[in-house]
């Protein structure tokens, strides 16, 4: 029986070229540390981690290398802006399709006196952007708002809340962690302040290396979370007052930086023609999919593919998500993701709460047969239910 990986939305796999050569030549060729040793392979290896600094800030439009903050992954990102930022007494804005790593953070501070309040959301998980200045009060320090749901696929406007929040003066914090190296992204165009992201999904890095990007109005406001050695202005008992060490405490992870600036190269030469290869991808997925909504399947998110991303989740109306999940894997070979997702504020929203959906999720180097072969073992399931 062959194996169909369908869990892209979990992490890239296959990873791009490059990526496990790199991290091995770093651990058997380089080894050493960076800002501390004063010699050539020391020297080096810093010059590797700068270039891949300045590859993620054109990548992502940010102000510039020194203002790229390498984290142990996206989740680490989002607290390190989230609780670095809010005080008791502030007010954050978000929306109920966030992922955990946005939630949990939050619901941690709302026990420190720090107020929450949602943004409202169609049963489709669509953002009601018309609505979205009546949240935004004088009293409001910042929004937090995921550019792509991981449930739904659904993509939310970020220029155009960008824009609302810059008017106001209001931090924007953007969790893209479904859609860095998949959608274009740019941090000024956008008026994104801080952008979390993880290395091993979109940009087909590994995994344990995320990056934190942002301004320097947002980085003067946030008290870092970690403070220590930086290898910089090591008299003083206070972390750096310059990026990007005020942020970047210890020794980083050297192996997954060098493995991602390896998934950088790969994309800075193929990028666009993957990111159309997906985005024909995403679309034959979901189309596949609607044709079996007449067969007890219910498909989750927004019913314009242009505004998806290639995540798929589906809803068996007639049998249990997670039996039918199990089956696809034992009978079919097909490796999706079934459960709540780590966003059950998003499946109240769809409707998919508590019993939670069947995700499917494509990368760069599904193929269509793969799609296809992955409706027809749906649809063979649906049958024995809907003979």
């Amino acid at each position: 029986m062959k194996q169909v990986y369908l869990d892209n939305a979990a992490t890239s796999f296959p990873k791009a070229p490059g990526v496990g050569q790199a991290m091995a030549d770093y651990l058997e060729r380089v080894g050493c540390n960076i800002s501390r040793g004063g010699y050539q392979p020391a020297y080096d290896a810093a010059q590797t981690v700068l270039e891949v600094r300045e590859s993620l800030s054109r990548l992502l439009g940010a102000p510039g290398g020194r203002n790229v903050i390498f984290t142990p992954g996206a989740t680490y990102s989002l607290n390190f802006l989230l609780k670095g930022l809010l005080r008791p007494g502030d007010r954050v804005v978000t929306s109920p399709m966030e992922h955990n790593a946005v939630l949990r953070p939050l619901t941690q501070l709302e026990r420190q006196g720090v107020e929450i309040d949602y943004l409202p959301c169609t049963e489709t998980g669509e953002l009601c952007l018309e609505q979205v200045a009546d949240h935004l009060t004088p009293d409001t320090r910042t929004l937090v708002l995921t550019h792509a749901s991981n449930v739904s696929g659904t993509v939310f406007p970020l220029a155009e809340v960008g824009a609302l929040c810059r008017a106001r003066g209001i931090f924007f914090l953007v969790d893209a962690a479904q859609t860095a190296g998949v959608l274009p992204i740019d941090m000024a165009a956008m008026g994104i302040d801080g952008l979390a992201l993880p290395g091993h999904k979109g940009l087909l890095g590994p995994q344990g290396i995320g990056v934190l990007a942002l301004t320097n109005s947002l980085a003067q406001a946030l008290e870092p979370l970690v403070s220590g050695g930086t290898g910089s202005l090591s008299e003083s008992l206070e972390m750096p007052p310059f990026l990007p060490d005020r942020l970047e405490a210890g020794t980083l992870n050297l192996p997954g930086i060098f493995g991602l600036g390896a998934a950088l190269r790969y994309l800075e030469s193929e990028g666009p023609a993957l990111r159309e290869r997906e985005r024909r991808l995403a679309g034959h997925l979901w189309a596949r999919m609607m044709e079996l909504e007449e067969d007890g399947l219910r498909v989750l998110g927004s019913r314009d593919p242009a505004r998806r991303t290639g995540v798929v989740s589906i809803d068996f109306l007639h049998a249990d998500n997670g039996e039918m999940a199990f089956r696809l894997e034992q009978e079919y070979g097909l490796q999706t993701r079934c459960g709540l997702h780590c966003a059950p504020l998003a499946h109240r929203t769809l409707g998919s709460f508590p019993q939670g959906a069947v995700r499917f999720s494509v990368g760069p180097f599904t193929t269509f047969a793969e799609l296809d072969y992955a409706q027809g073992a749906v649809y063979e399931l649906l049958m024995e239910r809907n003979p």
